[in-house]
């Protein structure tokens, strides 16, 4: 492995440990020409993928940048890292499991949605928002109204409330 600091390629594996989920292996490793420390993880990849995109231009399937897109999605909301995790890595065991060497991206995209949907209705809303491309308010609406009544408070005005009669005063008028 090489170091990110210097480049140098005599890299030493200092600690060695599962990750929080057990799908990886976290090792720490230190650089014997510059002294940096750095973390890799290694994990199982079933098969290589390769993503066909819109464009019909062929990429290969980089599991950092689906990390990336969620994390942007989950800026600033309150979701533990593990969850966050666990939906990157579902969704990858998913597509390597699934017997297919090239991956739509629509399909990677329903996948996050789907992901993000069930983990965090504004990340989904955020995510949704740029993978379907909205450009007007209608878009957000629809969509809004895909996540259920009791999450779209009702645009229609409250009725006003029953005037009641004034109290009586008792005791002498001023």
């Amino acid at each position: 492995m090489r170091c990110p600091y210097c480049g140098g390629s005599d890299t030493q594996v200092k600690d060695s440990r599962p990750s929080e989920d057990g799908a990886a292996i976290r090792r720490r490793r230190v650089c014997p020409d510059c002294g940096g420390r750095f973390t890799t993880f290694e994990r199982v990849q079933l098969r290589e993928l390769t993503v066909m995109k819109r464009s019909g231009k062929r990429v290969p399937f980089d599991r950092d940048k689906l990390q990336r897109s969620i994390d942007v999605a989950l800026r600033k909301r309150a979701v533990e890292p593990e969850r966050i995790e666990r939906l990157v890595s579902g969704i990858t065991r998913q597509l390597e499991s699934a017997g297919e060497a090239e991956v739509a991206s629509e399909a990677i995209g329903e996948l996050v949605m789907a992901g993000l949907k069930g983990l965090d209705d504004v990340a989904y809303v955020r995510f949704a928002s740029v993978y379907k491309n909205f450009r007007e308010a209608k878009d957000f609406e629809d969509l809004l109204g895909t996540l259920g009544s009791t999450l779209v408070p009702a645009l229609e005005p409250e009725p006003e409330p029953e005037a009641k009669p004034a109290p009586r005063r008792r005791g002498p008028k001023p």
